[in-house]
């Protein structure tokens, strides 16, 4: 037997009763028998209670139950925070408006209740944020890592999309430059789940790849990978989801979106780009140095040969379409920083007379 055909039974039972003595006491009104009455208000007691009973008791409990499934667990406790407040404001306003006269000295102390109540749920609910980072900010002004704004920065960091997609980050993370736990907002997941069910070929691929790569993050990683039900409300894109959840938990967003590296630095949010790391640990040549490249290609002018360096670093060697195919000793030139990465100019070193 379900609890709701549980519930039903008891409606029924119950308003079977009432409508029981509603019809005794019509028959009393009426002056006629009271079997008739009774048995007639019974039936139909008993009727609406196995109907409405559900509508009344189990599915709003239900539908509240879904709710509270999906308010984050800051929203919540800072609305329970807020209806206490609201209702001690309320319990104070109440003393005075208790000398009204009736029926104001009644009435009132009920709406100060429901109005500060609610107020107090809905002001603390909707600026959880500000309160939380107030919160924080006293308690990690007190410690001994709190920095010279009193603000003690989280080890943790939020998953973009792009950077599961990316794959880097499954072997960044096994090699410990990941102090601190990963966290992969639900949104993100939705996210890749609708890239990963897209008609495009190309995206599917990137999709699924994305979903393996955290499926090997949380298989493989040194540091934890945490799913989170946490959310932004008040934001509909991604990346403004993203940037308002750092800036709740205080930690910094790992990707490879150049936009929304720039739009978080702009919020001071902090931003790990894996693009830059790989940029930043390159190898470093200077003008004069001499490196072994191998010739892949002709460059985009006469008599330029392209190579690339392990890194993916490009190497246009000036004079070197004759060496396509062959490893040469090449003395670097010129170093160039693009938006796209470093590229290197050389020549052959047997040309530098």
């Amino acid at each position: 037997m379900s609890f709701e055909f549980f519930m039903r039974l008891v409606g029924m039972i119950l308003l079977a009763f009432a409508g029981l003595r509603f019809g005794f006491r019509l028959s009393e009104i009426t002056g006629e028998p009271p079997e008739m009455w009774s048995l007639v208000s019974a039936l139909v007691g008993a009727l609406f209670g196995l109907i409405l009973t559900p509508y009344l008791t189990t599915r709003p409990a239900r539908t509240l139950r879904d709710y509270l499934s999906k308010v984050p667990a800051q929203q919540l406790v800072a609305g329970v925070i807020g209806l206490i407040l609201g209702l001690v404001v309320a319990a104070l306003v109440a003393w005075p408006l208790s000398f009204l006269p009736s029926p104001y000295s009644n009435i009132l102390p009920v709406v100060a209740a429901v109005v500060f109540g609610y107020f107090g749920a809905a002001v603390f609910a909707m600026r959880r944020r500000d309160i939380f980072e107030l919160f924080q900010g006293r308690i990690a002004g007190v410690g001994p890592a709190a920095d010279e704004e009193g603000l003690t920065p989280s080890r943790k960091v939020l998953l973009d999309t792009s950077v599961i997609i990316d794959g880097r980050i499954a072997d960044i993370s096994q090699v410990g430059f990941i102090t601190g736990p990963m966290v992969v907002p639900r949104f993100v997941l939705q996210e890749l789940q609708h890239i990963a069910d897209s008609a495009d070929t190309l995206r599917r691929n990137r999709g699924r790849r994305g979903i393996e790569i955290l499926n090997r993050l949380q298989k493989e990683s040194r540091v934890p990978v945490h799913i989170t039900d946490m959310d932004a409300d008040d934001v509909d894109a991604v990346d403004e989801k993203l940037i308002a959840l750092a800036k709740e938990m205080g930690c910094a967003i790992l990707t490879n979106d150049y936009n929304l590296n720039r739009i978080a630095e702009l919020q001071g949010v902090v931003v790990l780009n894996i693009n830059e790391l790989a940029n930043a640990v390159k190898t470093v040549f200077l003008p004069g140095e001499d490196m072994e490249i191998r010739i892949i290609q002709e460059g985009r002018e006469l008599g330029q040969g392209v190579g690339y360096l392990d890194d993916g670093t490009m190497v246009v060697v000036e004079g070197g379409r004759r060496y396509i195919n062959d490893t040469i000793t090449a003395t670097v030139t010129k170093v160039l920083q693009t938006s796209a990465g470093r590229m290197i100019f050389a020549r052959p070193a047997n040309d530098n007379n």
